[in-house]
């Protein structure tokens, strides 16, 4: 009865116009990003960003795709169906989907070991993923590479070693420059590998050679269990670079992402040499599965970036209040999503394991 005076109470053109909007989705929409801070740049992307149904369609399935992967491997690591090192990517999906979304097929990426979520990204499924981990033969690396030696197309791993990726990325964009094939190479790590010396020594041959690398720092606030503010004096990471040039973007913002790489892109494609990103996100796991990850900081910090920054819910709510989105739209994706993930643990944990032939295939003796 409450319902029906309601619904007498509104106008017949607005009860239409509610109707229409249930019904009908707008197919772009824009908005507006947190500003980026420079660092040796005259001008930065733009914060006024545009985007369409189909994209924001396809980053917020990869974003909850790697979510609901990585739920997955953390209870499969509980169970003890996954052995040695694991670290999750929960929290930062949006850096690895915003870069992604904007590469071509010739560039290249090289990240660290924290890489299910960019082997997936670089065209490995999600069963290619998990059964990795498992050690199964239908991983991507066929077993032997477990959670931090996953490789795919341009997809250079996948590294164990802090730090090391980022002269192995600078080697990759030099190829790049050498093959004038166009491409530029994103290295990415982490603020814990941000003060190791062999970064600074790359920032200058980068710069000297001026070679297309995008370098990513990938600021989740806390290398293994030291808060970034502990472990160094400037904790502008964007700054850090000398003489190559850096932005700050807010990397729990999808679309910040994509626009900060796109200007990076252009930036190296003008043969302006090496640029610096750091992108501001959060890890909500541990620094791996052996850490509880709240010995160093509070629940409650948790919870509250989880509650305020998430980067999936918060472009989830960005998808509804635009209308580029229904609420059941986004249901619906979620349920496509998830037999999906279901299946991939099946196979993971039922599938054939490597044999000891397997085990020595494809080694130099």
């Amino acid at each position: 009865q409450k319902m029906i005076k309601y619904r007498s109470a509104l106008k017949p053109s607005l009860l239409q116009q509610i109707w229409s909007r249930k019904q009908h989705t707008e197919e772009s929409a824009t908005f507006e990003t947190i500003p980026f801070r420079l660092h040796k740049l005259e001008n930065g992307p733009s914060t006024t960003v545009t985007v369409t149904k189909s994209e924001a369609v396809d980053y917020y399935r990869k974003m909850h795709t790697i979510r609901r992967m990585e739920i997955s491997i953390g209870n499969l690591y509980k169970e003890k169906a996954i052995r040695g090192f694991c670290h999750l990517y929960s929290g930062q999906e949006a850096c690895a989907v915003g870069i992604k979304s904007v590469l071509r097929s010739q560039d290249s990426v090289i990240t660290s070991y924290r890489a299910h979520g960019w082997t997936y990204l670089m065209g490995i499924d999600v069963k290619g993923v998990i059964s990795e981990l498992t050690g199964r033969k239908d991983g991507c690396s066929r077993g032997k590479g477990g959670s931090m030696h996953m490789y795919g197309t341009r997809f250079y791993g996948g590294n164990g070693i802090v730090g090391a990726q980022a002269p192995l990325g600078a080697g990759i964009a030099l190829a790049h420059k050498y093959l004038d094939d166009k491409g530029v190479c994103v290295t990415l790590y982490g603020d814990g590998a941000a003060n190791q010396g062999q970064l600074f020594e790359v920032f200058n041959m980068a710069a000297l050679w001026k070679v297309p690398c995008i370098f990513v720092c990938e600021n989740n606030g806390y290398g293994m269990g030291t808060s970034a503010d502990r472990a160094a004096v400037n904790t502008d990471y964007y700054t850090r670079g000398d003489c190559v040039p850096g932005l700050w973007v807010d990397g729990m913002d999808v679309l910040a992402v994509r626009e900060a790489t796109k200007f990076a892109i252009d930036h190296c494609m003008q043969g302006q040499g090496p640029i610096l990103i750091e992108a501001a996100t959060y890890r909500y796991s541990g620094h791996s599965m052996s850490d509880p990850g709240t010995s160093y900081r509070s629940r409650d910090e948790i919870q509250q970036v989880r509650q305020s920054r998430d980067p999936i819910t918060s472009f989830k709510e960005k998808l509804i209040e635009s209308n580029l989105m229904t609420l059941e739209e986004i249901k619906n994706l979620e349920a496509e999503v998830k037999p999906e993930i279901e299946e991939a643990v099946r196979v993971a944990k039922s599938d054939s394991g490597i044999t000891a032939s397997d085990l020595t295939a494809n080694i130099y003796r």
